[in-house]
């Protein structure tokens, strides 16, 4: 099968269809069910994620089909009855999904999905849901700690030569400009998404003239207003540099181009950039900007800030675009409820000696309290699909995780995070362009107090349980424990 032709509706664990033929040969197959979809720890440590990925997700599930020769591939396995292979024929999906949008910042152990969808639909459709979720909301969350480590400095995504595989270069690239990053070295994401493909020049560009010198005319001749130079070839201070301003001042400084740069790619990124800086400014080039490359993450780009260097944009390439701090961002699939036949929806509960695993059962609904006075996130407020939310007055809400502890919130306003995606198999939901999305995500993470945005040790944001949900939780626990 040849990359063309590739249906992404078999990008899934085979044992989603062993189960789904089991689901279908037990009479299952149309048992309602409730799947949720979180994470359990933030990367690195941090105090929050980014979600991404949902526009990959609604274009799966808008193409999930079995083709004729998937039928063929799965009854050569000698394992599917023909009575299930015939359903694959038709198969769609004919559920709903409710997802928080893309750019919005998510806390573990909270719904960022809901998928409500007959069994074999829902069951057939995690691996791709999950590895969308995973891998850009990973990628778009190690963006954001990136660009504000960079404290409003610029920030590009030159990852694409380190990424594992072509997917993962298009779409992190995809996922690090939700993320914050003001553009890409990656050209096909440009084509495809609008994030903004720039750059400079490689080494074997200076290398392949007879001089530095030469090369670095040459280019501001062909691309005058945008003169990028890489200056650490041979000897930064002792020739790049010089080289550079000799170059500006020969091909710019006539034609009244001002706008201009310089790239540092090895090196004392803090030393070199303020020696450069130096000599730039004594030349009359006080406009032209310091570019800088090489290995950087956010923990580099503040102690290079810190040292006072003077960089004006970052390209970050490898610790981006593979998030190699922490190169898995955890997210499950689980069941939380199913419908009986009267339309009664049950709860169910995972339950592990591992406290962490155990899951928050039901059907729910994800709210979001911020304050009134400050604008700032609250608390995340987790609750039965059936209740309200009155923010009019006070509020008690129970830590998941304790059964002694509750937090009062008042004077505030509640947003409902989770919105409808599909209905009945039809898309409700238009997916927003990217650059809303970028937007949307800086202005989200805004509403985060400074304390849950840092770096080391954040503050831990609450994400709490209504009473009735509580209380359902702890009832299922003991019920299951046999206490």
């Amino acid at each position: 099968m040849t990359k063309d032709k590739l249906n992404l509706t078999m990008l899934c664990d085979f044992y989603e269809l062993t189960m789904g033929n089991g689901y279908f040969e037990k009479g299952y197959k149309d048992r309602i069910c409730y799947f949720d979809v979180f994470f359990r720890q933030c990367p690195d440590g941090g105090g929050f994620a980014i979600a991404a990925g949902l526009e990959q997700i609604v274009q799966y599930i808008q193409d999930l089909h079995f083709d004729k020769e998937d039928i063929e591939y799965l009854r050569g396995r000698k394992l599917f009855s023909e009575e299930f292979l015939k359903y694959l024929e038709t198969f769609h999906f004919t559920g709903d999904i409710w997802a928080v949008p893309e750019g919005t910042p998510i806390f573990p152990k909270e719904p960022i999905m809901t998928v409500r969808a007959p069994a074999i639909e829902a069951q057939l459709i995690e691996t791709f849901i999950l590895l969308s979720i995973n891998h850009q909301s990973l990628i778009a969350t190690k963006a954001n700690r990136i660009v504000r480590a960079a404290d409003g400095r610029t920030v590009l995504e030159f990852g694409s030569r380190r990424a594992q595989g072509a997917d993962a270069a298009i779409l992190g690239s995809r996922a690090a400009y939700i993320g914050g990053c003001n553009g890409t070295a990656c050209t096909i994401s440009d084509q495809l998404f609008g994030v903004y493909a720039g750059g400079t020049m490689a080494h074997a560009w200076v290398q392949m003239f007879d001089s530095e010198y030469d090369a670095f005319k040459t280019y501001c001749e062909m691309y005058p207003n945008n003169a990028t130079l890489l200056v650490d070839t041979y000897n930064t201070l002792k020739s790049g540099v010089p080289n550079a301003i000799r170059a500006f001042n020969e091909v710019l400084k006539p034609l009244g181009i001002k706008k201009c740069g310089i790239r540092l790619d090895s090196g004392d990124i803090a030393y070199l950039s303020r020696s450069a800086r130096k000599m730039l400014d004594e030349a009359g080039w006080t406009e032209c900007q310091i570019s800088a490359s090489n290995s950087l993450d956010e923990y580099i780009i503040q102690d290079l800030l810190r040292q006072g260097a003077q960089v004006d944009m970052f390209g970050v390439g490898e610790r981006l675009i593979t998030a190699k701090s922490e190169p898995v961002f955890g997210g499950v699939y689980k069941l939380a409820a199913v419908e009986l036949d009267d339309g009664t929806v049950q709860p169910k509960i995972k339950i592990s000696e591992n406290t962490g695993k155990i899951t928050n059962p039901h059907f729910k609904k994800l709210y979001r309290f911020f304050g009134n006075d400050t604008g700032k996130a609250i608390a995340d407020y987790l609750c039965v699909y059936d209740e309200t939310v009155d923010d009019s007055g006070e509020m008690e809400i129970f830590d998941p995780e304790a059964t002694w502890k509750t937090k009062t919130v008042y004077n505030f306003t509640a947003k409902e995070l989770l919105v409808p995606i599909f209905k009945n198999g039809e898309l409700v939901y238009k997916c927003p362009d990217l650059q809303s999305v970028r937007a949307y995500c800086l202005e989200q993470v805004d509403t985060l107090w400074d304390e849950v945005k840092r770096f080391d040790n954040p503050h831990t944001y609450y994400v709490d349980l209504s009473k009735k949900l509580w209380d359902i939780k702890y009832g299922l626990l003991k019920s299951k424990s046999g206490k």
